[in-house]
């Protein structure tokens, strides 16, 4: 129980920290801090808020039994207009721990994202945090996030992701989100389950509504994600 206390008290002081930092939106995926030896997958997500849509294609692969790189082209898509390319990333996840080695699992996240037409770039690295207890698993993922470019100002910002999720069945598992970071304050729910198909292949897929908690951040953003694993 002490660790989960030291848990809370780290997410909380650093849900303070990300209020005076953070100025992007922190509604996104919430990684989880495992690797899988010889996983291929392309992935597909999507983030609607108001009138404006962004998508992510990535197709990614572990290198080893903790290493994990995936390259994605960004989409954006604002006010009913046009579908256009507007951003490159390269993210790397590496498994700092085995799962059940110790009280919590933990994995490390980098990305690095380019804007298309804009020499504007962003470099964001994370610590992912696990906790299984009984049909529960709660994760944590702390961002520390740099901007620079030409038509950006030079700024450091942070967010916070947290995720509570039941172990229904692996076909269905019901969750509850929470994000925060400067100009956002959301929560709500979202679902999620895998498909298995045959040999290694699967598809994963979430589906969320997060709620605005404040008048900076959006009534509602609809969080989609899906992976095909191969």
């Amino acid at each position: 129980m002490m660790v989960l206390y030291k848990l809370i008290l780290a997410v909380i002081s650093f849900s303070i920290i990300s209020s005076v930092l953070a100025d992007g939106l922190a509604i996104d995926k919430i990684y989880h801090p495992y690797v899988q030896p010889l996983e291929r997958e392309i992935e597909l997500r999507m983030i609607s808020e108001d009138d404006e849509q962004k998508y992510r294609l990535g197709l990614g692969t572990s290198l080893s039994d903790r290493l994990f790189i995936e390259a994605y082209v960004i989409s954006t898509n604002a006010n009913n207009e046009q579908l256009d390319v507007s951003a490159y990333e390269l993210e790397v996840k590496y498994q700092l721990t085995e799962q059940g080695e110790y009280a919590m699992d933990w994995g490390v996240i980098a990305e690095l994202e380019k804007e298309r037409h804009e020499e504007n770039w962003e470099a964001a690295t994370g610590l992912i945090i696990e906790k299984e207890w009984a049909s529960w698993i709660g994760t944590a993922n702390l961002w520390a996030i740099y901007e620079w470019g030409d038509t950006i100002k030079n700024e450091l910002e942070s967010s916070l992701s947290l995720q509570a999720r039941y172990r229904y069945s692996r076909y269905f598992e019901p969750a509850m989100e929470l994000y925060s970071g400067q100009n956002t304050r959301g929560f709500g729910p979202v679902i999620m389950g895998d498909v298995s198909f045959t040999g290694r292949n699967k598809l994963h897929w979430e589906a969320g509504a997060i709620f605005g908690l404040d008048s900076k951040t959006a009534d509602n953003t609809w969080r989609l994600l899906t992976e095909v694993e191969f």
